[in-house]
């Protein structure tokens, strides 16, 4: 029963994935239509793009099974962290300002942001590389935990997954770039929100409900605690907490695919829709992810363990407990889980592929390129980055020896948001940022995930390096929080003691801001 039903689910879902891919094609004309939805998506569709893109499988089976296991219930704040900070003040802080200095300037992906707000094409394509070195192991990292839940359903090889889904996604982005991205996270992003209320409750249902659960877990001890440490309010670690909703908070505010949605914004009575939709859209998924995840000691009998270090395998702790639910629940979880997989997807190679295309391809070529010509050179690298992802995500599932890519993907989003967040942030608001700082900021970011990679795959003690920095690379969370924050400081002081930008040019992009409509453009789009 739960086979054919997921089989139903499944097939409605991937048809009407498809058909939303040929509906939208008409949109994909021009290179503005293909990347951006020609600034013309409304404010349900861009809220769900910015939420779906955020909160993909890795979230739902790896992040809450990970870190509902070491912090309890008090996970919950991770997600809420994610709603306040990774949705409500991205919106309100760059999403107004990033529409109007980016149309200005007729930037269409981050790199040509950096390249046009501070006249530098080195800029422009060392942020490209950046972006093509992090973003695709990232990418691959999304195929993560669908291999545990398709065995729950399905006995057919994990390959097998990957390339559906890889195929699929490819399709409908291919022929309908960014607007069938934005309507097909929209249907994504429904899913997502009914199915984690209804993995919830039939989770809490399973445990006795919400108050036997919670006596439940309030038994179960931790080190320094004779019990109640997983359903207190902070939980057993409440620095190493602050850590993770500080890097899966801040971070989206430096992540090309992320910031590329405020791009896309209508206007401004949109601005404020979709503040609204995407705030309350992270608190029900991103909230509900860690609150399902915090109950994951409950199952501590019957998750797999690493037979080599006695720890548990992550992974499987969200699987296990949805194995013994009802079938109507898992095929809706499978069908949760590959949406929110297939968005966040979606979302990269798109990022990826235009960034590509038109930061690395189209500057370098001889010959002028033609609208139709970049649209097609990005359907080709859509075509590649796909490719390479699954590829990825297939050679690291074949031979888990290769501690390379599991570390990569781990350091990716540090990386990114280490390097990129403080000069886009501080471009949008002040004009004295310099080139020289930007570039620092880059080699900073980078820097410091790249020793990071370094600590964690030569297995190297650093609790001899001093408090310190023994516990900024204790692991790639403390690293990529380290990274982001850094950045915040090393960008104004280096501006402060490099050469200026030019004072005309800098007045220009800025005097977009004060463009009349009929209030300055900063507090309303026309």
């Amino acid at each position: 029963m739960t086979v054919f039903m997921c089989s139903v689910l499944l097939v409605v879902f991937f048809a009407v994935m498809i058909g939303v891919g040929f509906y939208t094609r008409k949109h994909a004309t021009d290179v503005s239509g293909f990347v951006l939805g020609g600034r013309s998506v409304g404010p349900w569709l861009t809220a769900f793009a910015f939420g779906t893109s955020y909160f993909s499988a890795v979230i739902f089976v790896g992040y809450a099974g990970q870190f509902g296991w070491l912090y309890g219930v008090s996970s919950t704040w991770a997600g809420l962290g994610n709603a306040f900070i990774g949705s409500l003040l991205a919106w309100n802080i760059l999403g107004r300002r990033t529409r109007i200095m980016t149309q200005d300037l007729d930037a269409k992906t981050m790199p040509d942001y950096f390249g046009k707000r501070f006249d530098s094409k080195a800029l422009k394509v060392i942020a490209s590389i950046i972006v093509f070195v992090f973003l695709i192991p990232y990418t691959a990292s999304l195929y993560n935990g669908l291999s545990s839940l398709f065995g729950l359903v399905f006995e057919i090889p994990y390959w097998v997954v990957i390339v559906v889904m890889a195929v699929l996604t490819g399709i409908y982005v291919i022929f309908g770039g960014y607007m069938a991205t934005a309507i097909n996270d929209f249907i994504q992003g429904i899913i997502m929100l009914f199915g984690i209320c209804a993995v919830i409750a039939a989770v809490l249902k399973d445990n006795g409900g919400l108050i036997t659960a919670m006596q439940s877990l309030s038994e179960v001890p931790a080190e320094g605690w004779a019990g109640g440490a997983y359903s207190s309010f902070f939980g057993p670690d409440p620095m190493a907490l602050l850590f993770v909703v500080i890097l899966t908070s801040l971070g989206t505010w430096g992540l090309p695919q992320m910031v590329g949605k405020f791009y896309a914004i209508k206007s401004e009575k949109d601005i404020h829709k979709g503040t609204i939709i995407s705030t309350f859209f992270a608190i029900i998924v991103a909230g509900g992810c860690y609150f399902l995840g915090g109950f994951g000691r409950l199952y501590a009998d019957s998750i797999k363990y690493n037979e080599a270090t006695g720890k548990p395998l992550f992974d499987t702790i969200v699987p296990t407990m949805l194995s013994t639910l009802p079938s109507a629940i898992i095929a809706i979880v499978i069908v949760l889980v590959l949406s929110a997989s297939m968005s966040t997807l979606s979302s990269l190679v798109l990022t990826s592929s235009s960034t590509f295309t038109l930061d690395v391809i189209k500057p370098v070529s001889k010959k002028e390129m033609s609208e139709k010509r970049q649209v097609g050179i990005m359907r080709i690298f859509i075509v590649f980055f796909i490719v390479v992802s699954a590829v990825i995500a297939i050679v690291k599932d074949s031979f888990p020896g290769l501690t390379f890519i599991a570390q990569m993907m781990g350091v990716s989003w540090g990386a990114l948001a280490g390097a990129f967040l403080a000069p886009f942030l501080y471009g949008l608001y002040w004009k004295g940022v310099t080139k020289a700082s930007v570039a620092v900021c880059y080699v900073w970011g980078c820097g410091i995930a790249i020793l990071q990679l370094i600590v964690t795959l030569g297995g190297i003690n650093v609790a001899s390096w001093g408090p310190v920095l023994g516990y900024i690379f204790k692991s790639s969370i403390n690293s990529g929080v380290v990274a982001m924050v850094g950045g915040l400081v090393i960008v104004p002081l280096v501006s402060l003691c490099t050469k200026k930008p030019d004072k005309e040019t800098v007045d220009r992009m800025f005097d977009s801001f004060e463009a009349k409509v009929q209030v300055p453009k900063k507090e309303a789009l026309d």
